[in-house]
Formats: C-alpha cells, structure tokens, sequence
C-alpha cells in the first residue's frame, strides 16, 4: 500500500477551546487559581484535522464558523497546523462555540462545558446548491471523517464518499440523533464507551448494531483500558500504552486523526494499535498543541 501524503476532509465541530490546568475543578460557588492555562481551536473533527495534518497530509475541517471577531482565533490556530478551513455558514455573525475546560492536574481528568454546534447546523442546500457530485469538494480526497455535529452535511458527504469509494471514518464519541444516516455510509466506525444507540447497554450491543448497519470495520475505544475490535470476522483487543497522563482533552480526536493516516497503508488492527501510540503520548502534555512541538511520524512507523 502507499505510504505518500493523503487528502483528508473532516466534517464536524469547530469550536474555541479555553483550557484551564488545576489542582481540581471548581465546587459551587468556589473560585480555582489556574496553574496553567492554553487556547486553540477544538471539536472532535477539527482536532483529528490537527493529528491528520501533523501526519504530513492535506488536511480540511468543514464546519460551521462565520465571520465573528472570535473566529479570527481559531484561524490563526489553524493556520499554524495548516489545517485548511471549508466553512460551511460564511455569512455567520454569531460567535462560535466555546468550551471551557478544567484539567485535573494530578490525574489528567477533565470537566468540559461547551455550547457544541447544537445552534450551528448547516444545511447541504446552501452549500451544494447543485448537489455534491458537482461541487468538486471530494476531488483527490483519500478519506473522509464524521463526527456528528454537522450530522445533515456529514450525511450527504458521507453518501458521495462511498458512492466514490472513499473510505469513511465515523467518530462515535457520544450518540447523536441521525448518526444511524451517517453509519449506513461508513467503512470504520470508531465508538467511544459513552456511545449508546437505542437500545444499546453493552459493548456488545453497540457492535451488533453496527455490524446490523453492514458497517465492515468496527472499533470501542474504553479510555487505558484495551481497545476492542471487529473486522469482518475477526475479532481482537489492542492493549492501550500505559503513561502518566497529564491532559486527556482531544486525546480521543488525535487517535481518529492518526488513524486516518495509517489506514491509508496499514492494516486495520495496526492503525488501531499505531493511533493508539501516539493519543497515549499525546495525554502526557498540556493542551491539545504542546505535543506538535515534540511529535515524530517516524517514531511510530
């Protein structure tokens, strides 16, 4: 298989992530004197764009961000990853999501609270007023992820990747309505353990409803403990890197990021294990950037 740079479209939350580092999150009524503190742009799908792009590929994040003074933050930030920027409402005047996050400094936990992009769905229409096929917005593009906060765009590109035979990744960090629209598109569906579908309570539900949607490639990350797997009919479990975690946050999203890489060439249970490497490494820094200083393709190959 190839091992030359890829083109990557991620699909998904662009949001502004302020990063607190403490010795706990605050109690009600209580203020907390941060130790540390870092800014940049965040979301599960803009995030990974960051990992993709850190891999030496051409990485774009589709989503909704609009021309507020705030954004000029995040396309700074993203800008220095050189992560390109398809925004999908230009015209937008409100202020972008904001998450605020608290990192417990002696074990690397985090409490977030974040807007998401519940008031920021785009539409197809306004985007591909003559639909996808003519758009040119897959065009030399080698994969494709979703993360469900823009579920009606993800869907309709999600439907011409497939049609084209693009691989695409589905990031299941939590359920959201309309993912199963996505899901019926989707070549590796990679869930978190808080992703529960209808009627889904174990592990085992949520791959038998994967595997229900005809999904080839299906993977449950559960955190340090091991990553569970199903391709076809193989099964297997790939032991996590044990570290001395400082910082969780975008951990989950720089797996999907690295793996969007390696799948290119490798094979399914090998991206796993190699993305797996590099999101362990990546929770032994502060922020979701520090780690682009020290990261190193090479080490993980």
């Amino acid at each position: 298989m190839r091992q030359q740079p890829s083109r990557g479209v991620f699909v998904g939350l662009i949001s502004l992530d302020i990063e607190y580092l403490a010795d706990d999150p605050p109690t009600r009524n209580q203020k907390v004197v941060a130790r540390d503190y870092a800014i940049a742009s965040g979301g599960p799908a803009t995030n990974a764009a960051v990992a993709f792009a850190a891999c030496g590929n051409a990485s774009t994040i589709a989503g909704s961000l609009g021309n507020h003074p705030v954004t000029q933050l995040i396309r700074a930030d993203l800008k220095a990853c050189r992560v390109a920027i398809a925004d999908l409402t230009p015209d937008r005047t409100e202020p972008p999501p904001t998450s605020s996050i608290v990192v417990t400094e002696r074990t690397g936990d985090r409490a977030v609270i974040s807007l998401n992009a519940i008031k920021q769905q785009a539409s197809p229409k306004p985007m591909f007023p003559d639909g996808l096929d003519d758009s040119g917005w897959l065009d030399g593009v080698d994969i494709v992820l979703i993360d469900g906060h823009q579920m009606a765009v993800g869907a309709e590109i999600a439907r011409l990747a497939r049609d084209r035979g693009i691989p695409v990744v589905v990031d299941g960090g939590s359920w959201k309505p309309g993912f199963e629209h996505v899901l019926k598109y989707a070549t590796f569906a990679i869930a978190s353990a808080n992703f529960h579908p209808p009627n889904c309570r174990s592990t085992e539900d949520v791959f038998a409803y994967l595997s229900s949607l005809h999904v080839p490639h299906i993977a449950v990350t559960r955190g340090a403990e091991a990553i569970l797997y199903r391709s076809t009919s193989t099964d297997g479990a790939i032991a996590v890197p044990c570290v001395d975690a400082i910082d969780t946050l975008g951990a989950g999203d720089v797996f999907h990021g690295v793996f969007c890489h390696f799948i290119a060439y490798a094979p399914f249970d090998v991206a796993l294990e190699r993305a797996a490497l590099v999101a362990s490494e990546f929770c032994t820094s502060f922020g979701t950037r520090e780690w682009l200083q020290t990261f190193r393709l090479s080490s993980v190959r």
